[in-house]
């Protein structure tokens, strides 16, 4: 019995969710087959010995791959098919940066014209960015189900487009793979109780992937690899990230964030690795540095300890900086691949970010985070004394990042799903396989 999964990919967190669930799709169907082949176990090729071993994948299963195009940059696209060991898309729809509105319509009929080819069983969309949107639509206007990873979660800030993505998104869903009871609550709030799931957490199986992925690289090619050729060391400098429309494309929130970003490098070095669309609106916005140097700056003790920015040039070799680190403390650096940010989250004193997915690998890796939004739709790190709101204040995230409590324990948040059933993206298959079974 065979089944087709249709995942709609577009952005980098993403290619990251989705590389555990597609090498679970691939065992799924590996399995399958030898399972088929084979009649069952015990006997040889082709030789039937009664009952089938039980599978919960009973369904031949096979992924197509579409990727909407939302990333066109090589870095923040390609290399994580590349790195998270997942196949190349079998579909890339070119559709690029633009409006909501221009690219949501732009993916919504280039991925009908692609689910009316390919006719699958399930339309797997994970998240909450534009692509996401346009797969539930599309799926939903062909009346082929949809499964939806990261379902439930809610910031109820419905100023975020990512927060009218998850609701819409949630609402067409037959399949909704939570990664929390409290993403249940939000759903049961809005009268969605079928078809929902909690599953754990598939990035947890990806961070832990990517770091060993990363050490290992390392370790081989410290000079290509190492946090030396950025002029830094374990635990002795802050990881930035700002890249949502909310900060970026309000040039007050993103002048007010970057102006704290520059104080708090005259503490410790800030690396920054900026999302072409970030360095883009950071120019338009026409922000320089105050240009006071690390040397002549009054520091102030921050958690992990360390010294003071900028007593350690850069290697040469490394990625181009705009901003001298000596002025500003602040390194801005190319976008990177995800095993390389996940080597700098994980070897960072403390991270600045107003990413959710960034949030969480924050706190499975036991690293302060300080979010760079009002409102997160992770709400447990916030509530477990990992992860402090400040917005877009200057002041709040100034004062967050000096007056950081490390909390004395942490709680087992999202996770991997139950160990003593399977992994998140092993179950998120077997879900799926046996809703194909039944429906057969």
């Amino acid at each position: 019995m065979k089944m087709k999964i249709a995942t709609i990919i577009g952005a980098r967190p993403q290619f990251i969710k989705a590389a555990p669930v597609s090498r679970a799709i691939r065992g799924a169907g590996a399995e399958e087959r030898r399972r088929t082949e084979g009649g069952g176990s015990g006997g040889k090729k082709g030789e039937k010995t009664g009952k089938p071993k039980k599978s919960a994948a009973r369904a031949r299963i096979t992924e197509v791959l579409i990727h909407t195009g939302q990333h066109y940059d090589k870095n923040m696209s390609a290399v994580f098919f590349d790195e998270m060991g997942i196949p190349a898309p079998d579909y890339n729809l070119d559709i690029g940066s633009a409006a909501h509105g221009a690219q949501t319509g732009a993916m919504l009929a280039a991925i009908e014209q692609v689910l009316e080819r390919e006719r699958p069983d399930w339309v797997l969309i994970y998240g909450d960015t534009n692509s996401t949107l346009a797969g539930a639509l599309a799926g939903a206007k062909m009346h082929i189900p949809i499964a939806h990873v990261e379902a439930g979660l809610r910031s109820y800030d419905r100023r975020m487009p990512e927060e009218i993505n998850r609701v819409v998104a949630d609402q067409l869903a037959a399949a909704l793979f939570c990664p929390s009871k409290v993403a249940v609550a939000n759903l049961r709030k809005e009268g969605i109780r079928d078809g929902v799931h909690v599953v754990g957490d598939v990035m947890a199986e990806a961070l832990e992937y990517a770091v060993a992925r990363a050490i290992e690289r390392e370790a081989a090619q410290p000079e290509k690899f190492g946090l030396a050729r950025y002029g830094i060391d374990e635990a002795g400098y802050i990881l930035a990230t700002v890249h949502r429309a909310e900060n970026t494309d309000d040039p007050v929130r993103l002048k007010n964030i970057l102006e704290a970003l520059d104080v708090i490098g005259r503490i410790r070095p800030v690396v920054f690795p900026v999302h072409p669309r970030t360095q883009k609106m950071i120019a338009r916005a026409g922000w320089k540095p105050k240009g006071r140097t690390a040397r002549t700056a009054k520091t102030k003790a921050m958690p992990g300890g360390g010294d003071r920015p900028g007593e350690k040039k850069a290697r040469s070799g490394g990625r181009a900086q705009e901003l001298s680190p000596m002025r500003t403390g602040i390194r801005f650096i190319d976008p990177v691949g995800y095993l390389e940010m996940a080597r700098l989250e994980s070897g960072a004193t403390m991270i600045l970010t107003d990413s959710g997915g960034i949030q969480k690998e924050a706190y499975w890796l036991k690293v302060p985070c300080v979010t760079l939004r009002d409102r997160t739709e992770w709400v447990e790190t916030v509530a477990s004394g990992w992860n402090v709101l400040a917005g877009a204040d200057k002041r709040k995230i100034v004062q967050a990042a000096e007056n950081f409590t490390i909390p004395g324990k942490s709680e087992s948040l999202y996770g991997r799903g139950s160990r003593a059933t399977a992994p998140a993206s092993r179950r998120i298959v077997e879900i799926l396989a046996k809703s194909a079974t039944r429906a057969k």
